[in-house]
Order: C-alpha cells, then sequence, then structure tokens
C-alpha cells in the first residue's frame, strides 16, 4: 500500500503522487539558497525595526548572525572570487580560475536557479490544472493564455523577474560585499600581486580604491570588465571613489525594490480602500473623494518633499532605509490619487451589478460587501496600475537621489550612482553614469510592458489609458 502524507488542506497523497514529487523538488531547491532567502527577509525587515522603539528591535543582530549560519549553496565561501596571484597561478578562487571566471560561474548559476525555482511555480500550475482542478475550464486559464501569447508582456516579465533576483541574491552577485567595499574599506585587507617587486604584498581595501578611481581620463581608472592593479575583477568598472560600481547597482537594487514596493503598495491600499468606498455610498462622499484628490494632485509635490524630509530628518523614520522610508510614506501619500482615478470607474460599475444590490436586501455589512463582492472585480485593475507605478517609484527614487534629496549616502542607489558620473561623462569614465541609467530605463520599461501585458491579458478591450492618463504616466511619476 502506498504511503501518504497531508497537505495544507487537510487530505491525503500518496508520496509517489505528482504533488508530492513536485513539493519535493520545491524543498529541495528552497534548501538550497534558503540562506539567501532568509537573509533578504531580515535584510527587509532588520532595517525597519532595527532604528524603530519597538521591543524586540534589539534581536535583530541576533537574528542576522543566525541567519549567516544557514547553509547556502550558491554563496561566495562556495564559489569565491576574491583571490590573487602569486606570480605562477591563482590562489582562492573557485578552482584556481580568474576572479572573473569565478565571478561568472557564481552569477549564472544564481540566475540559472533563479529560473530553475520560476520553472517549478510554472509546472506546479500546470499540474493543478490537468490533475487537481475539479473544473475543466475557468476565465483565468484565457487570461494565462493571452499574457503567454503577450510578447511585450513577456519581455517586461522577465526583466522583471531578473531585476528581483538581483535584489534578492545582491549579497552574492556582487564580486565584492559592501562591508568590505564601502561601509568598513579601511578595517579590511586584500592580498594581491606586486609587479614591480615580484611578490605578494598585502594592503587596505580603502587604499586599493584611493589607486582605482575612475575620475576622467586617469590612468587609474578601471573600465567595465577590467581587472585593477590589485587583481580585483570590475564588471561594470569602478567609481570615482574606486569603489566597485557593480557591487553598487546590486545593493542599490535591493532597496529601490523594497521602498517601491513599500509605496506603491501604501498608494493601492489607499486607492482600493476609498475606490470601494466611493463606489458603494456615491453622492456626496464619491464629490468628497474627488475634490480631496484633486487637492492632493495640486500640491507641488517636489517642494512637499523637500519641506518633509527636512521636518522628518531628526526623527526616527528618517534612519530607516536611510530616508528611504520617508520617501515611500510622501510618494503613498501623494500618488494614491492617479491609481484612485483608475480604480473609480471599475468600482463603479461593479456597484451598479445585481449581485450587490442581492446582498444589500440580504441584509450583509457594507464592510463586507465591499471586501466580498467588489474587491475581487478590482483586483485585475490594481495590478495593472501597481505595475505600472512601480517602475514610476523607481525612477522617481532614482531622480531624488540624483538631486541628493531622500536617500542618504553612503547609501548604495541607482541615481547617486548617476551623479557621481556626471561629471565624467564625456571622458574616459563615461560607464559611470551610462550603465546605471541604461538598467533604470530598462527595468521601468519591463515594469511598464509587465502591466501592458497584465492589461490586455484581463481586459482584452481595454485602452491603453485611462480618461486621465494615469496609467500612461506610471502613476504620476
Amino acid at each position: 500500500m502506498a504511503r501518504a502524507h497531508e497537505t495544507t488542506s487537510g487530505t491525503l497523497l500518496p508520496t509517489n503522487s505528482p504533488a508530492a514529487v513536485w513539493a519535493a523538488i520545491g524543498a529541495v531547491l528552497f534548501a538550497a539558497q534558503a540562506g539567501a532567502f532568509f537573509g533578504f527577509v531580515v535584510g527587509v525587515f532588520g532595517d525597519l525595526l532595527a532604528v524603530t522603539p519597538l521591543p524586540g528591535a534589539a534581536f535583530i543582530t541576533a537574528v542576522e548572525a543566525a541567519v549567516e549560519q544557514i547553509p547556502t549553496l550558491l554563496s561566495r565561501d562556495v564559489i569565491p572570487n576574491d583571490g590573487y596571484w602569486n606570480g605562477s597561478r591563482w590562489v582562492g578562487t573557485f578552482l584556481g580560475l580568474r576572479p572573473s571566471l569565478a565571478w561568472g560561474i557564481r552569477a549564472a548559476l544564481v540566475y540559472l536557479y533563479a529560473f530553475a525555482f520560476a520553472g517549478w511555480g510554472i509546472l506546479g500550475y500546470r499540474l493543478y490544472r490537468r490533475e487537481y482542478r475539479t473544473a475543466d475550464w475557468t476565465p483565468r486559464d484565457d487570461m494565462v493564455d493571452r499574457f503567454r501569447g503577450h510578447k511585450w508582456g513577456i519581455f517586461g516579465l522577465v526583466v522583471v523577474f531578473m531585476f528581483v533576483v538581483m535584489a534578492v541574491f545582491a549579497p552574492v552577485l556582487g564580486p565584492t560585499t559592501v562591508d568590505e567595499n564601502m561601509r568598513n574599506s579601511y578595517s579590511n585587507e586584500i592580498t594581491y600581486w606586486d609587479s614591480d617587486a615580484e611578490a605578494v604584498q598585502t594592503t587596505l581595501v580603502g587604499e586599493a580604491n584611493l589607486a582605482s578611481q575612475s575620475r576622467g581620463d586617469n590612468p587609474e581608472r578601471v573600465l567595465p570588465m577590467e581587472y585593477d592593479d590589485f587583481g580585483r575583477f570590475h564588471p561594470f568598472g569602478t567609481l570615482p571613489s574606486g569603489q566597485d560600481l557593480f557591487t553598487f547597482i546590486v545593493s542599490g537594487s535591493r532597496l529601490s525594490l523594497v521602498i517601491g514596493l513599500l509605496s506603491v503598495g501604501l498608494s493601492a491600499g489607499i486607492a482600493a480602500s476609498l475606490a470601494l468606498v466611493a463606489a458603494y455610498y456615491k453622492g456626496r462622499t464619491d464629490l468628497g473623494l474627488v475634490l480631496a484628490s484633486d487637492s492632493v494632485m495640486a500640491m507641488p509635490q517636489l517642494l512637499l518633499l523637500i519641506m518633509l524630509t527636512t521636518v522628518l530628518s531628526g526623527t526616527w523614520l528618517a534612519e530607516i532605509y536611510s530616508g528611504g522610508f520617508v520617501l515611500a510614506l510622501i510618494f503613498a501619500g501623494t500618488g494614491w490619487t492617479y491609481m484612485w482615478r483608475s480604480l473609480r470607474g471599475p468600482a463603479l460599475q461593479v456597484a451598479e451589478r445585481q449581485w450587490i444590490d442581492a446582498a444589500q436586501s440580504f441584509g450583509q455589512r457594507p464592510l463586507t460587501i465591499m471586501r466580498k463582492h467588489m474587491l475581487p472585480y478590482i483586483t485585475g485593475y490594481l495590478l495593472i496600475y501597481g505595475s505600472m507605478t512601480l517602475g514610476g517609484a523607481i525612477i522617481s527614487i532614482a531622480g531624488l537621489s540624483y538631486l541628493g534629496l531622500g536617500i542618504a549616502p553612503p547609501t548604495p542607489e541607482w541615481g547617486r550612482a548617476i551623479n557621481l558620473g556626471q561629471d565624467y561623462v564625456a571622458t574616459g569614465s563615461w560607464h559611470i553614469s551610462l550603465i546605471p541609467g541604461l538598467l533604470i530605463t530598462l527595468v521601468v520599461t519591463g515594469f511598464n510592458a509587465l502591466g501592458d501585458g497584465v492589461r490586455d491579458a484581463i481586459d482584452p478591450q481595454s485602452d491603453a489609458t485611462t480618461e486621465d492618463g494615469a496609467a500612461g504616466r506610471g502613476g504620476g511619476a
């Protein structure tokens, strides 16, 4: 008799069933990189709790130390690229390979793992449709099929997926670490081959950075895919400070993603709640919210941003994500209007449906009606405009960092990299501003393309923009 195990729904499945095999594969995949996943979660919430006046915040350091002990298959320890040339061969790198090859193998394996995990999820969905779903067809099947045939949307999905992978696995993807190369460069040492003395030497990372500064046409500059004089490989070259640009970018991607998701999440919550309230009660409630949204849209966002960041600079809120949390609150407080106007129309449509009248006649409470019978109808539109607004939030964060607002230095952020390299655009150090600028353009285009694909999959007859153009602007960014 085949053995069985209990699923989350309480039913029993044979251990040799397709679902059991699928679950076992997922468990193996997750276990291989469990340390990276937990590290991302702790890194996101650790910075939030470390500076808040909440009980238990002192345990964050202990939790981070415990997470670092979780074994991870694709890590810097397993596939190291920090090594040195001893005159005859490379020492300390993976299999004695050149640092560029060792780093390339680690980065390629990380993305290969990520796509394998995504494939596992797709396989699970297909398995559910084929083996375990009662209905042979649902409207969701048509939406999935339409999205699969939407090349522009698939392009956006791939770009967004690779951006998320970069943010989650940022500590692994960088050729060096933020602590070693940026925060505590004078507390870390590196070993390198001194060709003049023909001997192995040791120096501080900070001193090596000073000798690897990319400032115009100086001979010490390090361009993309080059080594510096200390045997360190730099995929995107170095900054004017001599720090590794690739490490700066992958670390900044995590901050951009977290702040973008936080601001869009808050905006979506406010917009959806107010859209449901306006559609359910109509009349004066709807008119009042229209006037309130027009008033918020009339406020100069940049002036408000400067004022609030100055006022809140001395509070604990400004310490969260180096000022990024304040940016998220301001974006949510001023950006919900665009999303609300996009959701208001669909919410008004569903409020006129017969099932809403039926629910009211049965005495259901307004909150229950809005949550159970109206919210599911506008969820698709929420995904569409949320994805587009997220791209706008990311480019807004980068733009404000370029102006010196919001994210406090020396925290890595893409806009700051563009600012640091603006004086060298027409010189030999062109890469400092160009590379992060291209990445920002690519990521924002990816989010907009994903939103287009989701929109066309959910509603093939929809227009490219709403009547006020909010979707086309990426949520007012």
